[in-house]
Parts: structure tokens; sequence; C-alpha cells
């Protein structure tokens, strides 16, 4: 049985297990947090070009959000000590920023999230570098459209099964690997929080979508099958096949008629190209 909590200023703030509703206020903090996600992915646009390296837009992410009174939640978490993830061709997530340089024909996801007044901001987009395969382009256009199908069906009365099955069915119409290991989760004041937002499903399984929840939705599809490996670093996590993994992540929450998207872009840059 799924447990709900309404946030109160009394209520319980840390992670109890239960799904966490909240109010406009919390909206409001999320936007704006959301935004400045947005924001910072629209700012490394001009930058993702063959020759530069992943460490040196990791540095403008830092400077970036912490020019705008925000703080990279990721610098300094469970130490991990850079600003952004940035994961190249097969990396599927939590590629760490380096001296190592991209290339005409990668595919690359940057993902951000900067803490603003206390709230979380969560977001991550495709880049194509350079000269990208026909191939390397369809399966980020495929991942960008699993995504928004995912935000389509989440809405109050539906479930998180309804959420992973819209986007289980495109990507496998398709022929590619939807990743089970890593998901989607809660967020807030919390980085991560209940209830976990698995990208495969059952419609109508799952805990209830409720006015009032906040989540991100963040499928990782491969060209390949779906299984992943960690490397010895904890962090990087590749396709175990070697095959090229895409992915995209919007912060949204349940409203009385549908959700609402945090994370939009504000120059229109919400999937390539740009």
């Amino acid at each position: 049985m799924t447990d709900y909590v309404t946030v109160t200023a009394d209520a319980p703030s840390g992670r109890t297990g239960a799904i966490k509703l909240h109010g406009r206020a919390a909206f409001d903090g999320m936007l704006a947090a959301g935004q400045l996600a947005a924001q910072t992915l629209d700012m490394v646009v001009p930058h993702m070009v063959p020759g530069v390296t992943t460490g040196e837009i990791d540095d403008l992410v830092r400077r970036f959000i912490a020019d705008r009174g925000g703080i990279p939640a990721t610098l300094g978490y469970r130490g991990y000590t850079h600003s952004s993830c940035i994961s190249i061709n097969h990396v599927v997530c939590h590629g760490i920023p380096s001296d190592k340089t991209l290339k005409s024909g990668d595919i690359v996801n940057v993902d951000v999230t900067p803490i603003l007044d206390g709230w979380h901001g969560d977001s991550s987009r495709m880049y194509l570098i350079g000269d990208v395969p026909i191939k390397a382009k369809r399966l980020v256009e495929v991942t960008y459209e699993c995504l928004m199908l995912g935000i389509e069906a989440a809405k109050p009365g539906n479930h998180l099964g309804d959420v992973g099955h819209a986007i289980q069915r495109h990507a496998e119409r398709h022929r590619y690997g939807v990743v089970r290991d890593f998901c989607g989760h809660g967020l807030g004041q919390l980085f991560h929080d209940a209830p976990e937002v698995v990208h495969v499903g059952k419609p109508g399984t799952g805990p209830e979508l409720k006015p009032g929840m906040i989540f991100t939705i963040e499928p990782m599809i491969n060209t390949g099958r779906p299984d992943v490996k960690l490397l010895d670093d904890g962090w990087t996590a590749v396709t175990r096949d070697r095959s090229l993994s895409a992915q995209f992540e919007h912060s949204i929450g349940i409203t009385e008629t549908g959700c609402e998207i945090f994370t939009l872009s504000p120059g229109g840059f919400d999937k390539p190209p740009y």
C-alpha cells in the first residue's frame, strides 16, 4: 500500500518512504529551481562543440549556477566532486567530467541539478557534436519522444505504471532497450525521494498519481540491450554491449488537470538540433 503525506510546516521533511504532496508555494520554488537548471543547459549549447573537454563544460556549469545564487547538488554528493554529470555515447548516466575531449559524431548528455532557495531543479538534455550519424540522431529523437509520452501520461488518476508503459511501448516499438537499473525519483527539498519512477511498466499499476506529487521522468534508452554495468570509479554506468545510449530528463509536478513541467527551456532548446 502506498503512503502519501501532505507537506505542512510541521510534517517530517526527511525520507520516510511516503510520497509527499506539495502545495503551490513548493511548485513555485520548484519552478524557479527548474528554470535555473534549464537556463544552465541553454547556456552550454554554444560550447558543445568538437575540441571542448567535459571538464571545461563542468566549470561553466558550476560558475553559471553559483553566479545566480544556486548550489550544484552533485558537488560533494556522496563524495562526487563535480557540478554536473556528462555522459558520452555508450555512457548511460553519471559520466564524470574530465579532460576528455568531445569529438564530431558524439552524442552527449549533460545532467544538472542546481539547488535554489532549498529546492532542487533536476534536468538533463542530449547534445549532438558536429556531424552525428543518422542512427545516433534517431536514438536521440526517440528518447525525447519517450520522455514527452511519459509526461503526457503523468496526470491525476493515472499510475506510475502508465508512465513507464508509455515510455517502454514507444522505445520497444523502435527495437530499443529501456534501462531498468536507473530510474526517476521524487524531488523537492530532497535530491532523491519517494517515489521511484521506473521507465517500464503496466497500465494501472504502481502508485496512483495525485495532485501535489513532484518527481523526475528521465528515460535512458539504448540502441541495443537494456543491460548496464558500473565502472570501477563507482559512478559511470555504461551499456554492457557498448551500444549507444541517450537520456532526457524533466522535473514535473502533478496538478489537478495534468502536470506542470518545471524545467522547460526558456530558449526553446528542449531537444536538438539547437
